[in-house]
């Protein structure tokens, strides 16, 4: 038996999904692909793209002429930098349904984790990739995590079968070792590297093999070959065991050893996967065009619609009372903008996703946290950096919209009637910084507004101007981040700037309780200013962030100007008292203080907050803390001694030695001030034959004697 898309469906396909067609929400999959760098998400994508008619040309990363990847530096690096939306049609291989697919690639590099971020929060499922040689990898744990986080339903798909080294049942194990997870094959390959020709598809018990001259447009279908049936039983056993526990019906079946209907398997599946109860797994090579149909089959199977999510729940910004929208045309429009990007042919482009109602072209929407009104000017639907114009879209819809001004990241637009507040976006905080000047006074205007434009865009990229120095600083979340935007600038701006050694983004805390009093009195003839504030400072568990408690008793300071006292405390949060750096984990409690009847003001009171704030620091012991990496180092074993000795002269702690395929695997934890650079001088170590991946974990204590180095250079001595 055999199987096939032909060029002919393709293309109607394609053209289907152009026109102003209403999809039934039922058929709708809104999913990114997630992992680990270089696990192959980009050629996964490409080849989803091919076979859904998007495209007629596969085209390679290593070629730079991936579709998703169309930004220069993605072409030259071979790497994924900014998440590319995409919809398609696909028409499933069983039940010969068309769907609507929206798809987005995210980036695999942790310096573009905010990209992974906003993506998981918009979308409704998600494809985890996995490297059948490196399995489960630091940056595929952190993307775990983050679905975890908003609850993404999720399939895997481990790809690179054909790579020498590829261990599907290994990388199995290990998302269940290291993610906690319940992964359930679905298939399992016919040999591995060179010798893998295809899979197992166990719901089917039916061997696939794909032809490589029609680039896996078709595909043949037989029997399980003798050698492998024994292992192929087993794991069918294991997968209808894992389902029924999630199915009564399908449990006696089971226990009775009668057939199961693959409707009624795909359909518990669909149920166990939707509870994040379980994760089915595919297998295959995306490089070599083997198992990228029935990855896309199983989107449609298992993963949710949005309907299958329900309702989106919010406030009512009216009352604050707890408030929700089903996701159905009919209900009031709401929707989510997930991402900014600055397009050099349109302008401003405010990527949106519909989670209710209908948007129409010319509408008129609420900005929910600015409280102003924005007009749906143009609706185009994305293909990475192609667009098509649509003049209404509905609940359920990834889109951008032209000409929206005041719109950010996180920010909730809704019919102006209706308001709800829908949950924003949360991004990490930077780690690092470089100060960026231009080379021509003409330049300065032009590169503020660069830097702003590209900040808009990315929210873990933070520009600020530092007014003791003149300098323009800019923060982000590591030295690949920084030198992408910079090399942006130049490129897509136009604007040359002078960039700075990257420094570390510390941050301040205190180590002992402490009181701290502030008096602001200004006299200059009539109404003076008058604020007194008396407070406590305390110590937080680190990542607690700023506590604010008031104990104000018998009204020594009106309930009016507490607030003012809260700002005014935030306000010396800003910069520290060691070296000008944020102020983290901490508890103030106001306790005491006193008013005058006309003078009072609530910024009198914000004053002499910052003035108690600052008092009571300097008694606090304070401290620097710095940003500590997690890093995992993969190299050939006649290098380990020397890389152990280079990470233990970097003030790194080793966490563990493992071993993967043919070489080791180094665990460990380094502050980021010593690790500039290292990407070179591991290759230098290693003949340019080591790996390290790198992602930022959490703030510790500076070392008093390299506190001591820091604050001498910042104050220039």
């Amino acid at each position: 038996m055999s199987g096939e898309k032909k060029n002919g469906k393709k293309k109607k396909a394609a053209n289907g999904n152009g026109g102003e067609k209403t999809w039934k929400l039922e058929r709708v999959r809104n999913f990114g692909i997630m992992a680990h760098i270089d696990a192959g998400k980009t050629t996964t994508t490409e080849r989803i793209l091919y076979y859904t008619g998007r495209i007629h040309r596969m085209g390679e990363v290593h070629d730079g002429a991936a579709s998703t990847d169309w930004m220069e530096q993605e072409k030259e690096r071979g790497i994924t930098i900014t998440s590319a939306s995409i919809t398609a049609v696909w028409e499933d291989t069983v039940y010969k349904k068309p769907h609507r697919l929206t798809l987005i690639d995210t980036p695999g590099h942790v310096d573009f984790t905010a990209e992974v971020e906003r993506s998981l929060r918009v979308l409704d499922g998600a494809v985890a990739l996995f490297c059948a040689v490196g399995g489960v990898e630091p940056q595929s744990e952190t993307v775990w995590r983050q679905a975890d986080k908003y609850g993404v339903p999720r399939i895997a798909y481990i790809n690179k079968m054909d790579r020498v080294g590829a261990d599907f049942y290994r990388a199995v194990d290990m998302m269940k070792e290291r993610l906690g997870a319940n992964p359930v094959p679905l298939q399992i390959p016919m040999g591995h590297g060179e010798l893998f020709n295809g899979l197992i598809d166990l719901i089917k018990m039916k061997a696939v093999w794909y032809s490589e001259e029609t680039q896996g447009l078709k595909w043949e279908e037989g029997d399980v070959p003798k050698d492998l049936m024994e292992q192929a039983q087993e794991y069918r056993e294991k997968m209808l065991e894992s389902i029924s526990d999630y199915d009564d019906h399908l449990m006696e079946l089971f226990l009775d050893g009668e057939d199961i209907p693959e409707e009624e398997l795909r359909l518990a599946l669909r149920k166990a996967t939707l509870d994040n109860s379980i994760v089915p797994v595919l297998c295959g090579s995306s490089y070599k065009n083997k198992g990228v149909q029935r990855l896309l089959d199983s989107i449609i199977y298992y993963l949710p619609s949005p309907k299958d999510v329900g309702v989106v729940e919010g406030l009512n910004p009216r009352n604050n009372k707890p408030e929700h929208r089903l996701q159905i045309d009919e209900e009031p429009f709401s929707s989510l903008a997930f991402k900014i990007v600055t397009d050099p042919f349109v302008g401003r482009l405010t990527y949106l996703r519909v989670y209710s109602g209908v948007l129409n072209q010319g509408q008129m929407m609420l900005n929910v946290r600015t409280g102003k009104k924005e007009r749906a000017g143009r609706i185009l639907e994305m293909f990475a950096n192609k667009r098509e114009d649509r003049k209404a879209v509905t609940a359920g819809a990834i889109v951008a919209l032209v000409g929206l001004k005041n719109t950010r990241t996180g920010d909730t637009l809704a019919d102006p009637q209706h308001p709800i507040l829908l949950e924003s976006v949360t991004f990490p905080k930077p780690v690092i910084t470089r100060v960026v000047e231009p080379q021509t006074k003409a330049d300065e205007e032009l590169l503020f507004d660069s830097l702003n434009k590209l900040a808009e865009e990315d929210p873990t990229f933070i520009v600020e101007y530092d007014e003791d120095t003149g300098q323009t600083q800019i923060s982000g979340m590591g030295e690949l981040h920084l030198e992408i935007l910079v090399d942006r600038l130049t490129r897509e701006f136009q604007v040359q700037g002078n960039v700075g050694n990257p420094q570390v983004a510390y941050r301040e805390g205190v180590a002992k309780a402490s009181k701290g009093e502030g008096k602001f009195i200004r006299q200059s003839g009539g109404r003076g200013q008058y604020g007194h504030v008396k407070i406590t400072l305390e110590p937080m568990k680190r990542g607690s962030g700023f506590v604010f408690e008031d104990k104000i008793i018998g009204g020594s300071i009106p309930r009016e100007f507490i607030s003012a006292v809260k700002f005014g405390i935030k306000d010396a949060l800003g910069s520290g008292v060691l070296g000008g750096y944020p102020v983290d984990d901490v508890k103030v409690v106001l306790v005491d203080g006193s008013y005058h009847d006309v003078d009072s003001s609530e910024m009198a009171f914000r004053i002499a907050g910052s003035m108690a704030f600052k008092d009571a620091a300097k008694n606090a012991e304070p401290y620097l803390a710095e940003p500590i990496m997690s890093l995992e180092i993969i190299t050939p074993e006649e290098y380990i001694g020397d890389v152990m000795n280079n990470l233990n002269g970097r003030r790194a702690s080793i966490g563990g030695i493992g071993q993967k395929a043919e070489a080791q695997v180094i665990a460990a934890d380094a502050a980021l001030a010593e690790m500039f650079g290292y990407a070179t001088e591991l290759r230098s170590m290693t003949q340019g034959r080591a790996l390290f991946t790198m992602e930022f974990s959490h703030y510790h204590r500076v070392p008093a004697s390299v506190q001591e180095q820091v604050l001498k250079r910042i104050r220039g001595y």
